[in-house]
Protein backbone atom coordinates (compact mmCIF):
# COMPACT_ATOMS: atom_id res chain seq x y z
CA UNK A 1 0.00 0.00 0.00
CA UNK A 2 3.01 2.49 0.99
CA UNK A 3 4.09 1.72 -2.94
CA UNK A 4 1.10 2.81 -4.46
CA UNK A 5 0.94 5.60 -2.66
CA UNK A 6 4.08 7.34 -3.69
CA UNK A 7 4.24 6.07 -6.89
CA UNK A 8 1.13 7.31 -7.60
CA UNK A 9 0.43 10.31 -5.19
CA UNK A 10 -0.49 13.10 -7.82
CA UNK A 11 -3.54 11.31 -9.11
CA UNK A 12 -4.32 10.60 -5.60
CA UNK A 13 -3.98 14.47 -4.86
CA UNK A 14 -5.66 15.68 -7.86
CA UNK A 15 -8.96 12.46 -7.05
CA UNK A 16 -9.53 14.47 -3.69
CA UNK A 17 -9.37 17.62 -4.92
CA UNK A 18 -12.05 16.68 -7.81
CA UNK A 19 -14.10 14.89 -5.07
CA UNK A 20 -14.15 18.33 -2.99
CA UNK A 21 -14.60 20.66 -5.82
CA UNK A 22 -17.46 17.93 -6.95
CA UNK A 23 -19.05 18.21 -3.08
CA UNK A 24 -18.67 21.80 -3.22
CA UNK A 25 -20.54 21.93 -6.71
CA UNK A 26 -23.77 20.33 -5.15
CA UNK A 27 -23.62 21.92 -2.09
CA UNK A 28 -22.52 25.53 -2.33
CA UNK A 29 -23.48 25.71 -6.19
CA UNK A 30 -21.64 26.79 -9.22
CA UNK A 31 -20.80 30.39 -8.66
CA UNK A 32 -20.18 30.52 -5.13
CA UNK A 33 -17.92 27.73 -5.65
CA UNK A 34 -15.95 29.86 -8.46
CA UNK A 35 -15.96 32.90 -5.94
CA UNK A 36 -14.18 30.51 -3.29
CA UNK A 37 -11.71 28.91 -5.50
CA UNK A 38 -10.75 32.64 -6.75
CA UNK A 39 -10.57 34.58 -3.36
CA UNK A 40 -8.33 31.56 -2.49
CA UNK A 41 -6.36 32.17 -5.16
CA UNK A 42 -5.76 35.60 -4.40
CA UNK A 43 -5.28 35.16 -0.69
CA UNK A 44 -2.47 32.34 -1.88
CA UNK A 45 -0.92 34.76 -4.16
CA UNK A 46 -0.66 37.77 -1.46
CA UNK A 47 0.54 35.26 0.88
CA UNK A 48 3.50 34.59 -1.92
CA UNK A 49 3.68 38.00 -2.32
CA UNK A 50 4.36 39.18 0.95
CA UNK A 51 6.57 36.25 1.86
CA UNK A 52 9.29 36.93 -1.31
CA UNK A 53 9.36 41.00 -0.35
CA UNK A 54 10.00 40.34 3.25
CA UNK A 55 6.82 42.74 4.38
CA UNK A 56 6.47 41.04 6.96
CA UNK A 57 9.38 39.71 8.02
CA UNK A 58 9.37 42.03 11.08
CA UNK A 59 6.13 41.33 12.53
CA UNK A 60 6.60 37.44 12.03
CA UNK A 61 9.91 37.04 14.18
CA UNK A 62 8.48 38.55 17.16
Amino acid sequence: MQEFITKDKLPLIFGVLGFILAVLFFTVGFFKTILLIIITALGIALGYYLKNNGILDEYLKK
